[in-house]
C-alpha cells in the first residue's frame, strides 16, 4: 500500500521542524473527517444513591469527566462516581472493586455501592496534574488473576514510564519497575507470572516477571522505528491469546504483530481494515476485536470501524460512526461495547453497541469522553 511504503519518509519530512511529540498528536488533523457524529440518545433514569448496583452493567473511565460511569447496556448511563483527574483505564476484580488509573493516583471504587473507597497516589513524580493525551499519571492497568496485585503503567512526560505494583489489600505501592514511554496498556499472563506493558512511544512491550520483577524489552515495530516520537506507526493496545500466551498487537488495519513473549520473536499477519487502530479485546471463542479510529491523514485510509477477526485470520469489518477508543465484550460473546472517548480529536460521550452476529450497531450515552470500559 502506498501509505505505508512512504510512511516513514513522509513522517520525517512532516516533523523535521516540529517539536518531537508522541504519535496521535493533538494538533494533527482529526482522524475522522467530515461532519461530527450525531449525538447519542438521552441517558436512562439515574439510580437512587442507596440502591444496589444491578448486575450486568458496564463501567467506563471518563477521561473528560473525572468520573467513572455505570451504564445500562440497553438504556445508557445511570450513575457516576468521582474518581480523580482524567481517568484513563480501569480493571474490575471478582470482589467487585474497580481499580481506576487517573492522573492523580489509582482510585478504588466499590461497584456494588458506587462509592470511591480510596485513591492511592503514585510513588513516581509525574509533574503537574493535567488533562489531555500527554498528561502524566496512570494509563494502562490490570489485576493479577488472584486479585492480590494491581499493575498500573504510569506515564512520566518527557521520559520513560514505569510500572507501579500495588498491593490490593494494603492499598500501597510496593514496587516500581522502569518500562517504555507512554504505557498505553498493561496485560497479565493467564497464570499471573508475567506482566506485559505496551510502550506506545518506544515501540515496545516490556515483559515483567511478576515474582522477581525483573524485566526485558521486546521491540514491536512491524513498520520499523524511523520517525521516532513523530511516527504514527506504533503499538497501542495488546491482547494475550489464551491458546498459546502470545501477544496480539494490531497496526493500521494492515498488520497484526504476533509476539512470543518467551522468545521475543514477532510474526506479522495481514489485516484488512486499513485504519489507525487502538483498543482490543478477545472473545471466549478466540475472536479478536480491534477498534479502528479512522485514517491517520484525510484520504489515506478508511474510516472508523470494529474488526472482528476469527482465529483462522478471516475478518469482518463493521463500520462505526466517528472515532472510538477501546472495546469490551459481553459475557456471552455476542455483543461488543466500543467507547467513543478516543484519545484525540473527534471523541463523543457514548458507547457504540455492536451485535457481533449481525453487525448492527446502536449508540448509548455513557459519561464524558469514555476511554476504558469493563463489563461488571
Amino acid at each position: 500500500m502506498n501509505r505505508r511504503a512512504r510512511g516513514t519518509r513522509t513522517v520525517l519530512v512532516a516533523f523535521a521542524a516540529a517539536t518531537l511529540l508522541a504519535a496521535c498528536t493533538q494538533d494533527a488533523t482529526p482522524a475522522a473527517p467530515g461532519a461530527a457524529p450525531a449525538a447519542a440518545p438521552s441517558a436512562a433514569s439515574p439510580l437512587p444513591a442507596t440502591a444496589p448496583t444491578p448486575q450486568g452493567l458496564l463501567l467506563t473511565a471518563d477521561f473528560g469527566g473525572d468520573t467513572v460511569t455505570f451504564v445500562d447496556p440497553e438504556r445508557g448511563a445511570v450513575a457516576s462516581v468521582a474518581v480523580g483527574r482524567a481517568p484513563y483505564a480501569l480493571a474490575v476484580g471478582a470482589d467487585g472493586r474497580a481499580w481506576v488509573a487517573t492522573a492523580e493516583g489509582v482510585a478504588v471504587v466499590d461497584t456494588r455501592t458506587r462509592v470511591r473507597t480510596a485513591r492511592i497516589p503514585y510513588r513516581t513524580a509525574t509533574g503537574p496534574v493535567t488533562d489531555g493525551e500527554y498528561r502524566g499519571g496512570g494509563m494502562g492497568i490490570a489485576l493479577s488473576p488472584d486479585g492480590a496485585r494491581a499493575y498500573v503503567g504510569v506515564n512520566v512526560p518527557g521520559t520513560t514510564g514505569v510500572l507501579e505494583v500495588l498491593d490490593t489489600a494494603s492499598r500501597e505501592v510496593t514496587a516500581v519497575v522502569p518500562v517504555g514511554r507512554r504505557p498505553f496498556d498493561v496485560d497479565v499472563s493467564r497464570d499471573g507470572t508475567e506482566v506485559y506493558v505496551t510502550g506506545h512511544d518506544s515501540f515496545d512491550v516490556t515483559v515483567v516477571a511478576a515474582g522477581p520483577l525483573s524485566s526485558r524489552r521486546i521491540e514491536v515495530a512491524p513498520y520499523g522505528t524511523e520517525g521516532g516520537l513523530g511516527s504514527w506507526l506504533k503499538p497501542h493496545y495488546t491482547a494475550v491469546r489464551p491458546s498459546d500466551g502470545k501477544l496480539l498487537l494490531p497496526f493500521e488495519g494492515e498488520r497484526l504483530a504476533v509476539v512470543d513473549p518467551r522468545t521475543g520473536r514477532t510474526e506479522v499477519e495481514p489485516m484488512t481494515a486499513d485504519t489507525h487502530q487502538h483498543g482490543v479485546a478477545l472473545t471466549a471463542d478466540g475472536r479478536l476485536l480491534v477498534v479502528g479510529t479512522g485514517p491517520v491523514r484525510p484520504g489515506d485510509g478508511k474510516g472508523p470501524s470494529l474488526t472482528v477477526r476469527s482465529p483462522d485470520g478471516t475478518e469482518r469489518v463493521v463500520p462505526l460512526e466517528g472515532p472510538h477508543e477501546d472495546v469490551a465484550v459481553s459475557r456471552d460473546g455476542r455483543t461488543a461495547y466500543v467507547t467513543g472517548g478516543y484519545t484525540r480529536d473527534g471523541h463523543w460521550n457514548g458507547i457504540t453497541v455492536v451485535d457481533l452476529d449481525t453487525g448492527t450497531t446502536r449508540r448509548l450515552p455513557a459519561g464524558t469522553r469514555p476511554l476504558g470500559i469493563a463489563v461488571l
